[in-house]
């Protein structure tokens, strides 16, 4: 054989394969079909369809969901709240997969406020959602099912088949005896091996998320206005002298800090910009001076002279 014709033959090989591995469960079925249900075919391959069969009935039955949870809580301590969470969490068999905290300020009050995400074994979903909610006053609440059955389904499918299409690009590669025909193999394994890698990772990353429920608990603390009027909002008869002599010294103070800081502030200005301008000040100030000084001294002189005349 030539190398032309070798090289020709992997290459239909190669294009078989790829047309085998997207039509093989399709050519089962026909096949079953045709032989009949009491052929020897029948028998061989309808052992393999039966157990398929079985298998998706099966994973029909224990239907692939994925569960989400989102409630938001009024909490009087967000990190004693929190902590009571975690450990509800992995008193369940959960953990902590995400969070954040935020603390706000007006004036000397605080207040928290934040977010965490928690995965849960989906048999403990419902019982840690309704603890989640007695962790705090609700104030909003939520939850959500998503089917992914048939994904998963379709993805086991197609896995199926681009793993028989790599048995036989490997065995092509073992059987094949030319340095091109071995180059073009490996190119089309290496392009098979790719996708299987990628659809089981989009196949345990559904599994996981079907496995783990997500429930996201987002809590804030009061703020400190809300329970108590404001200053501002306050009438003059609802605050006592005391109270109202203590805020007056406390805006006298501020008065005062803002003074300093703004003197402070412009106090550099002054010194570079200030000292050219009143040298000049005081130049042209005295130039005018003297020249005022010396207009008056001349009519004097002048009459002085008349009058010896």
């Amino acid at each position: 054989m030539t190398a032309r014709s070798s090289r020709l033959l992997v290459l239909s090989l190669v294009v078989l394969v790829a047309l085998a591995g997207c039509s093989g469960s399709g050519g089962d079925d026909a096949k079953n079909s045709a032989n009949g249900p009491n052929g020897a075919a029948t028998r061989s391959s309808g052992n393999t369809a039966d157990n398929g069969q079985q298998r998706t009935a099966l994973v029909v039955q224990q239907r692939a969901l994925i569960r989400t949870g989102n409630v938001t809580l009024r909490v009087e301590n967000f990190d004693r709240s929190s902590r009571n969470l975690t450990e509800a969490a992995r008193a369940r068999g959960g953990f902590v997969s995400d969070s954040n905290r935020r603390v706000h300020r007006r004036g000397n009050e605080t207040w928290t406020s934040g977010r965490v995400v928690f995965r849960i074994p989906k048999g403990n979903f419902s019982a840690f959602f309704e603890r989640a909610k007695r962790v705090g006053e609700v104030e909003e609440s939520s939850t959500g099912t998503r089917d992914v059955t048939d994904r998963l389904i379709d993805l086991e499918a197609r896995l199926g088949n681009l793993r028989a299409q790599r048995e036989k690009l490997r065995e092509l590669y073992r059987n094949a005896n030319d340095t091109e025909a071995v180059l073009a193999v490996q190119k089309r394994l290496s392009k098979v091996q790719s996708e299987i890698e990628r659809l089981e990772a989009k196949q345990q990353s559904l599994q996981k998320r079907v496995a783990y429920s997500t429930v996201t608990v987002t809590m804030q603390e009061p703020r400190p206005d809300a329970a108590t009027k404001t200053g501002d909002e306050k009438s003059w008869y609802d605050a006592g002298v005391l109270a109202a002599f203590l805020d007056s010294v406390d805006g006298t103070f501020v008065v005062l800090r803002a003074m300093v800081v703004g003197a402070a502030y412009v106090l550099p200005y002054l010194v570079v910009l200030g000292i050219p301008v009143g040298g000049a000040f005081a130049l042209w100030r005295r130039s005018n001076s003297e020249a005022s000084t010396a207009n008056e001294s001349e009519p004097a002189s002048r009459s002085s002279e008349s009058d010896e005349e």
